[in-house]
């Protein structure tokens, strides 16, 4: 038994390993034709991988080693971006976690705007664009209101049904070991519903990313949405292509920043599958 525990990791890791070699032959082969295609086709608005690759060296990797190689253009649009991104999706955060849990543990609250919540998330958040510019200005506090307000929805929604679908039976033991309120939060709620809320905030990884850009192609002085708009005016279509490699290598890195994050937090959540759900 102790061999086998001993080697199972290592399988693991062996097999893991090998899905990503294979991942990274498909994206290379896919860089292949891609280039291949590009050259044949002489198109302007589809340069070849090369030349992007090139672009996005020049554009946000030029700057010295003490600067991390990262350019000033690099700093001028991309660091704006980040902080909305990280302004907005923290704030949706704060407020969808605490919402949830409030109309979750409340059932007054949850059954008064639960509806209401329905009808929020049923608006395109993209289609309040030109309300959120009067209110805002062109400012970067109008991009924040559109990242937080997209990304609000999903986290709220996760972190309610997470609420409502603890364990009845860890409920009524914990009613029965006359738990404070603190600790039950602590110890019985939060935890129960944590899953649930990561969910919900790593989808709204990808809408805070979305939003972001949508609101800096319309409504910006400087961010990697300006500059595809700028890129795209000037006719410089390397440029534009590297800010969209940019902006996929971005998304990325913050969904295995959070997995990472969520793998540590949950580790004791990975072989637990709870029965008794409660059902609402």
């Amino acid at each position: 038994m102790s061999g086998h525990g001993v080697n199972r990791p290592v399988v693991a890791g062996v097999l893991a390993a090998g899905r990503g070699v294979r991942s990274l032959w498909l994206l290379a082969l896919l860089l292949v034709v891609w280039e291949i295609a590009a050259r044949m086709a002489g198109s302007l608005f589809i340069p070849p991988v090369s030349q992007i690759f090139g672009a996005f060296v020049d554009t946000w990797l030029s700057a010295s080693p003490s600067s991390l190689f990262l350019s000033s253009q690099f700093r001028a649009d991309v660091l704006p971006s980040l902080v909305r991104l990280g302004l907005g999706y923290g704030a949706a955060t704060v407020l969808g976690v605490g919402l949830g849990i409030l109309i979750g543990v409340w059932r007054p609250a949850g059954a008064f705007f639960n509806p209401l919540i329905r009808l929020g998330m049923s608006v395109p958040v993209t289609a309040l664009l030109p309300i959120a510019i009067v209110l805002f200005g062109i400012t970067s506090g109008m991009n924040v209101f559109l990242i937080a307000l997209g990304c609000l929805w999903p986290i709220l929604i996760n972190t309610y049904d997470g609420v409502r679908g603890i364990d009845r039976t860890v409920v009524i033991a914990a009613r029965s070991l006359r738990l404070t309120r603190r600790r039950y939060f602590l110890r019985v709620l939060l935890p129960g519903a944590s899953p649930a809320i990561f969910a919900g905030m790593r989808i709204s990884i990808g809408i805070a990313l979305v939003l972001m850009v949508i609101s800096e192609l319309y409504a910006a002085t400087a961010g990697l949405g300006f500059y595809i708009v700028s890129q795209q005016r000037l006719f410089q279509f390397p440029q534009l292509w590297s800010a969209i490699v940019l902006l996929a290598l971005l998304g990325i890195l913050f969904n295995a920043i959070f997995a990472l994050v969520e793998r540590v937090l949950l580790r004791w959540h990975r072989n637990v599958r709870p029965d008794g759900a409660e059902s609402h």
